[in-house]
Order: C-alpha cells, then structure tokens, then sequence
C-alpha cells in the first residue's frame, strides 16, 4: 500500500492504483514524495478487455487514466492507474502540480472525452473544435473520412 491506495507490480515498475475520489490528494502527497516530475499522462479505453486484472478493492471501469511520474532524487519511476466510469468521464486536474501536464490533459480530453476539473484551457489540441467523437475510444467509427496522400492517384 502507498498513500492507503493499492500497488502492484509491471515489469519492475511499481503501480499505484488510485481512487478517482483521491486522485489530486494522492499525487499532491507523491510529489511531497519526491515524484516531481510527470513525465506522461495518457488514458485506455478498456471497452473491449473488461475482464482486466486489478488489485483487490479496485473496480474496474471502461476508462482509465494512466500518469508517469519521476523522483530525479529516488531514481525511480512510478506509474499512477486512475479508474475514470463512463458515465461521468471527469477526473481532477494536476496541472497545478505538474504544469508540464497541460497538453496531455487536452489530448487526453480530446481523444477519449475525459474532462479534467480545474484545467486552465480544456480545448480540443489535435482535432478541429468542431469534430464529433473522441478518435481514440473503442467505440469510435473508424474509416468516416479517407485518408488522402499527398501525389497519389484519387
């Protein structure tokens, strides 16, 4: 356990599952832990595989938001699962704590549709402010707009 949240273990790199309703104070106690640096945040889309293996106590849900975090002064590297429902596809925002998460909160929020709560600009970064859907969740239909290369024939 870390911070009364279960850990596990992924080729060598502890995983610290986190509740949705603890997200923000758990990764203000990591950095108070030395784990200073975000070096990624991203999201699944667990549509098709919902049988994953979870620690105990963990319900799992079609979303989960996945955070990489860094100690320069550990030497270590720690991942943080975030279990995010369908039905209310919103998480707290860590850019107060990690300003390098800016970006990847709006592609995460762009591609899969998760809101993060206390984003400064939580607009669309990769697609046009007026595309419908999120590309990258499972349910999304693939093929709508064909692809065109530059000097092929059409």
């Amino acid at each position: 356990m870390l911070h009364d949240c279960p850990v596990g273990d992924s080729r060598g790199q502890s995983v610290v599952f986190v509740p949705r309703d603890r997200y923000l104070a758990v990764m203000k106690q990591l950095v108070d832990d030395g784990f200073t640096m975000c070096v990624d945040l991203t999201a699944v889309d667990y549509l098709t595989h919902p049988g994953r293996t979870l620690p105990d106590g963990v319900q799992s849900e079609r979303f989960e938001v996945v955070a990489n975090l860094l100690s320069m002064q550990r030497r270590e590297r720690l991942r943080v699962r975030v279990q995010v429902p369908e039905s209310d596809p919103t998480l707290s925002s860590v850019f107060d704590l990690y300003p390098g998460t800016e970006a990847m909160e709006r592609e995460v929020f762009d591609m899969f549709g998760i809101s993060f709560d206390g984003h400064p600009d939580l607009t669309r970064i990769l697609m046009p402010e007026d595309w419908d859907g999120h590309p990258l969740r499972k349910d999304y239909a693939q093929g709508r707009i064909p692809v065109q290369f530059k000097g092929a024939a059409s």
